[in-house]
């Protein structure tokens, strides 16, 4: 019953084992799980992601200009993602978004980069896929100012406060708690989770990053979102199977349309 919302599956620290990895995922009751294509240069290394895609029943795609390669981002590059937005197997649009903790791209080639792949994520009527650290305030204006009218999308990895989420939800978002919901000391995050709509919520693993309690310091894979999910279930007063089903119904309204 379980999704996991956010993967990089295309991760060179899967490599030596993805077969397992997907193995472990399927056993643990996993049925879909979305990975993040990031372009970076040029569209090269999007054609073995695509087939990663082909070759894996329940891994479906989400492709993007990440935050961090921002500085890489030239229209032509848009046109060339466009495309790919109407195979059956891309269900989104990102990661996209600003990171102003590392800033591996400058600020104003983060902030145009977003605005240009919202703009053309609300032409192809993709949901899209927000990454967003240390940028909170400026990530709700641009989505205020470019996707009131698009059709949602996800605030992954969610970590900013109650406030945020409220600007969010209200422009229609999603939002995925990662293993981060596990941690020590982040009593503020777990009452944004307790308080976010039930109709909103996603969990995801962001593997191979930030592995949930126990796993903590080890490489994250997607069967480590039921751990995620057993510490959702526990803020909210509800079943691990209930929350497993709720993420689900949630995941496919979002992406599927259903």
């Amino acid at each position: 019953m379980f999704v996991d919302s956010h993967a990089h599956l295309d991760s060179p620290d899967f490599e030596p084992d993805l077969g397992d990895v997907l193995e472990r995922a399927t056993e643990a009751g996993l049925t879909t799980i979305l990975t993040i294509g990031c372009v970076r240069e040029s569209m090269h290394s999007i054609c073995v992601f695509m087939q990663l895609l082909e070759d894996h029943k329940g891994v479906y795609g989400g492709i993007g200009v990440h935050p961090h390669d921002a500085r890489f981002y030239q229209d032509e590059l848009g046109e060339e993602i466009q495309p790919l937005m109407e195979h059956p197997n891309i269900l989104g649009w990102g990661e996209i978004g600003l990171d102003f903790h590392y800033e591996n791209s400058p600020r104003a080639q983060q902030i145009e980069s977003f605005r240009q792949q919202l703009r053309r994520a609300r032409l192809a009527n993709k949901p899209v896929i927000i990454h967003s650290r240390e940028a909170e305030e400026e990530t709700c204006q641009i989505l205020e100012e470019e996707f009131s009218e698009g059709p949602g999308g996800v605030l992954h990895c969610f970590t900013a406060g109650l406030k945020i989420a409220e600007r969010c939800l209200r422009l229609g978002f999603h939002i995925s708690f990662s293993g981060i919901l596990t941690f020590d000391k982040v009593d503020e995050l777990r009452e944004v989770a307790r308080r976010v709509p039930l109709d909103r919520l996603l969990i995801e693993t962001d593997s191979p990053y930030l592995a949930p309690v126990p796993f903590r310091g080890k490489r994250n894979e997607p069967a480590f979102v039921v751990k995620v999910a057993e510490m959702l279930a526990q803020v909210r007063g509800k079943s691990t199977e209930e929350i497993a089903a709720i993420t689900k119904a949630n995941f496919e309204r979002l992406f599927f349309k259903l």
